[in-house]
């Protein structure tokens, strides 16, 4: 009864998030680029709406990214699904157990996440991919909002700074154990946030970091082991 009253309340989240326009400049550039399109995808129907996360509903790990991609999540109307972010995201999660396959290309390509859930701080595809505060501010609630719809949640991983100072944000909302000094982020910061839960930090799964170097496969294959780690011991 848990378990299906959990389902319900998300999806009546989900459909709230995926209804919202309480940010002028998101809505219209998010519709400007579902409206134009990116050539390769000419043919497609864009999602154009704010993004919704997705996952299992007895996550242990929640990962938190920072927004939609343009022509990624924008497009294909799941977090991380269809883009190269994702490409990285989903094979590492498959290596470490979290995800049945290590490809997701649309929302209906049979990507099941196991003990895991993917949100974001910014439900909208901002404009260089750079939110505004005030954007960050108003999706706010809907991030606390679905933290609190898991009830196994053990682990929450924070993909980039943006979503690591989002998650400390929800702490200090919640009045939970939040240090101070408040940390800064790093990749493989490691935080314990009370009731026997840790915040972890990566550096975002971004092209940009990916294809650089600055986040290899084995980096972020250690950060998921910590999870896992922590996952297992308090079972």
């Amino acid at each position: 009864m848990a378990r299906k009253l959990t389902l319900t309340l998300l999806r009546e989240l989900q459909d709230e998030i995926v209804s919202c326009r309480a940010c002028p400049r998101l809505t219209r550039y998010r519709e400007e680029v579902a409206r134009v399109k990116r050539r390769a995808f000419r043919e497609e129907i864009y999602w154009g709406r704010p993004v919704p996360g997705f996952g299992d509903p007895a996550a242990e790990l929640v990962i938190v990214g920072l927004a939609p991609a343009a022509h990624g999540a924008n497009r294909t109307g799941r977090m991380f699904t269809g883009d190269r972010s994702g490409d990285f995201l989903f094979a590492a999660l498959h290596r470490c157990g979290f995800a049945n396959q290590a490809l997701s290309r649309s929302r209906a390509d049979g990507l099941v996440l196991r003990g895991a859930y993917i949100t974001a701080p910014c439900r909208c595809a901002p404009p260089w991919n750079k939110p505004l505060p005030v954007e960050l501010q108003r999706c706010a609630p809907f991030l606390s909002r679905e933290l609190a719809l898991l009830p196994r949640l053990k682990v929450i991983l924070a993909l980039g700074a943006i979503g690591f100072r989002a998650v400390l944000d929800h702490l200090a909302r919640q009045g939970q154990g939040v240090p101070s000094p408040r940390p800064a982020f790093g990749h493989g910061v490691n935080i314990p946030i009370g009731n026997g839960r840790q915040l972890l930090a990566s550096y975002h799964v971004s092209q940009q970091n990916t294809q650089t170097g600055k986040l290899t496969p084995a980096m972020f294959d250690a950060v998921l082991g910590q999870a896992r780690l922590w996952i297992d011991k308090t079972a």
